[in-house]
């Protein structure tokens, strides 16, 4: 179904079997829109993919030395070339590990894990459904909360 650009709202969705395509609109921020989707979708693990156009992206890479995050911010637009990742519990909520690789208009590529990033154009994504029980706990030796696989 096309839209006129005045016609049509935020976010669209359509699930077929486990699996849910996403289309993000312009200025919407995608890992909050995706993990509220996740929520309001009872999507409790599950795995995350995705391109599209962003701005005002939020990566970082972890430091195992300090147990913390080394954050940067990318203002400008950039390609979203890839986009993946995890969806488990944390703390009885959806959460959305991804990293993804994005690139600059000279072709420069970076990545890293994204906290959060904007739609500047547009984003697809898709979300495949997991049965199961995987959540995350804190895991103190490494300073960051880890899968914990239940059989």
């Amino acid at each position: 179904m096309l839209f006129h650009p005045d016609e049509r709202g935020k976010m669209q969705s359509k699930q077929v079997d486990k699996t849910y395509f996403i289309f993000l609109e312009k200025d919407e921020p995608v890992m909050k829109t995706l993990t509220a989707f996740c929520s309001k979708n009872g999507i409790q693990n599950g795995e995350i993919s995705g391109i599209g156009a962003v701005k005002n992206i939020e990566v970082g890479v972890f430091d195992p030395g300090s147990k913390s995050y080394i954050h940067k911010k990318f203002d400008k637009t950039h390609e979203l070339i890839s986009c993946m990742g995890n969806i488990t519990l944390k703390d009885g909520e959806p959460f959305i590990h991804a990293h993804i690789t994005f690139g600059d208009h000279d072709m420069n590529v970076k990545g890293g894990h994204v906290f959060e990033m904007t739609v500047a154009v547009v984003g697809e994504f898709y979300i495949r459904k997991f049965d199961g029980s995987i959540h995350r706990e804190l895991d103190e030796d490494v300073g960051l909360a880890v899968c914990c696989i239940e059989e």
